[in-house]
């Protein structure tokens, strides 16, 4: 039952598999096992963040497509929500309709960007992808009647999931139950089903073809295999998948601005995290956001405990100043790297 679940492809190390249901579990469980605002924010981040690195991982690691467009498409699904609910009102049609055409207009583009310019080499590609999300930034800034420019837009999503509504009474394992907890199971259900989904895309015969092409693309072609038609469809499948992880998290931010989508830092986290985790593996994407993430919102303030603990030391206390704290980051992927060059999740299934 469990290999149909995961589409035959386990995690393949005993380690691996304790890691990844370590997460699972604390996912699942977040509201009552770190009960607090911060801990839940931190956790549907995560459970974001996982949906999205994936299916940046489907173009890169399996397609072998170097793209600086992901976040366009991230941005497009939750400006698709934000809109929908600020002209046709709150309610969950206007929410069906933002997600949905969101999700078609990212899918267009894609397969517009792809069709006319995958024919170049990878670099060239990749520059042509960053002047187009260059591009549609610039637009979501200037169309602020529409968009809301610079300062965004606040998302008036239905009653049901908002902190304001408290189905029940009583609390359930010392949690109360309230619409911020519905939200949340949301957030966590439908990327748990757009992971398994994804999971599903890279095991199938379309999958098998995308790691040919990216393994020799003149061989794939010389067999038989269009390779151009493959790598749209992942660009395409890529972007789609993309836009429905921000739908959802404009969904649970119930915000929506140029900082929190179409940045070019959230598309270095990405890159960032693809690297961390293991190219062309599903799984690499769990681990490396769950240690990245947790990493951006928990080292400042562990930092700052160590500092406070070393103050009669000399130098240490410095060093490990809270306002040092990108600079550890950044240490700490450095030394990821160098020791896990296949990324975390590739080491681990080539030593199990």
């Amino acid at each position: 039952m469990m290999n149909r679940i995961l589409s035959g492809d386990g995690p393949k190390s005993w380690i691996l598999a304790v890691v990844l249901l370590i997460i699972l579990i604390s996912l699942a469980f977040a509201p009552f096992l770190f009960p607090g605002s911060r801990s839940l924010e931190t956790a549907a981040r995560i459970c974001v963040f996982i949906v999205l690195v994936a299916s940046y991982d489907l173009l890169l690691g399996y397609g072998g497509i170097v793209s600086f467009a992901h976040t366009m498409f991230f941005g497009m699904g939750a400006y698709g929500v934000a809109i929908a609910m600020d002209r046709m009102g709150t309610s969950y049609s206007a929410l069906a309709l933002g997600i949905l055409v969101g999700a078609v207009a990212a899918g267009v583009l894609a397969l517009l960007t792809a069709l006319l310019s995958l024919r170049v080499r990878a670099i060239f590609f990749a520059m042509i992808t960053l002047a187009v999300a260059s591009a549609f930034a610039v637009l979501v800034s200037q169309l602020s009647g529409f968009t809301g420019g610079e300062d965004g837009m606040n998302i008036r999503i239905p009653r049901e999931l908002t902190p304001a509504f408290r189905p029940l009474d009583e609390r359930v394992l010392g949690q109360r139950i309230s619409g911020k907890l519905i939200n949340y199971y949301v957030v966590f259900f439908g990327c748990l089903i757009l992971f398994l989904l994804m999971l599903r895309i890279v095991n199938s015969p379309f999958g098998r073809v995308l790691l040919a092409i990216r393994e020799n693309a003149f061989r794939a072609e010389a067999i038989g295999y269009r390779v151009v038609y493959y790598r749209a469809m992942a660009t395409c499948l890529s972007a789609v998948i993309a836009a429905l992880a921000g739908s959802i998290f404009a969904i649970w931010l119930r915000y929506v601005g140029p900082s929190t989508t179409l940045g070019m830092e959230i598309m270095l986290d990405i890159l960032l995290i693809v690297v961390i985790g293991g190219m062309g593996t599903m799984y690499g994407a769990v681990v490396g956001t769950a240690i990245f993430v947790l990493a951006q919102n928990y080292l400042k303030s562990l930092m700052g405990g160590m500092s406070e603990a070393t103050s009669a030391l000399p130098l240490i206390p410095d060093l490990l100043s809270p306002d040092r704290w990108l600079l550890w980051l950044g240490v700490l992927f450095i030394l990821s790297v160098y020791f896990f060059p296949t990324g975390i999740v590739g080491r681990l299934r080539g030593t199990r």
